[in-house]
């Protein structure tokens, strides 16, 4: 299924009232429950479990970069967050440039790191336009839907 599809999914769920959504599109099944639940299974494998995200110990050093973060943003600075649950790369391969850097500048749509998830790389674009102000993931790092990624101002 389309990485924007999930993601209009996603908001759909969040915007509404509804605490569940559920689609079968070919082979492939996806539920969204609110509360950050997310699965994609085969059709075909009748049962498709949900698991809800474990806290770690890197998600609590996220958090309190997070919150450093949150303390010195201001009202021009924005956060790119991630589309979905998965590992963390800041370019297409180990001995490739970093897609951005703290200071560059950046356009709507650009690719500014990719997340891997069952074995696919999916490559997150912008979704706002400026500089690059922090990053506040490290490369390979496992990430969470929702997870704060780039601080841009």
């Amino acid at each position: 299924m389309d990485l924007r599809k999930l993601k209009k999914l996603i908001d759909l769920v969040q915007e509404s009232g509804i605490a569940e959504l559920e689609i079968t599109e070919g082979e492939e099944k996806v539920r969204i429950a609110k509360g950050g639940q997310v699965s994609v299974a085969p059709a075909s494998a009748g049962w498709a479990p949900t698991m809800a995200p474990a806290p770690s110990a890197a998600s609590a050093g996220t958090e309190a970069a997070l919150g450093a973060a949150a303390e010195a943003t201001t009202e021009t600075r924005r956060l790119i967050k991630a589309p979905m649950v998965g590992t963390f790369y800041r370019s297409s391969a180990p001995d490739a440039r970093p897609f951005v850097e703290v200071g560059q500048s950046i356009k709507e749509g650009e690719t500014v790191c990719i997340i891997e998830a069952m074995k696919l790389m999916n490559e997150i674009e912008a979704d706002t336009s400026g500089s690059v102000v922090e990053i506040l993931v490290e490369n390979g790092q496992p990430v969470e839907y929702g997870q704060p990624l780039f601080v841009i101002a």
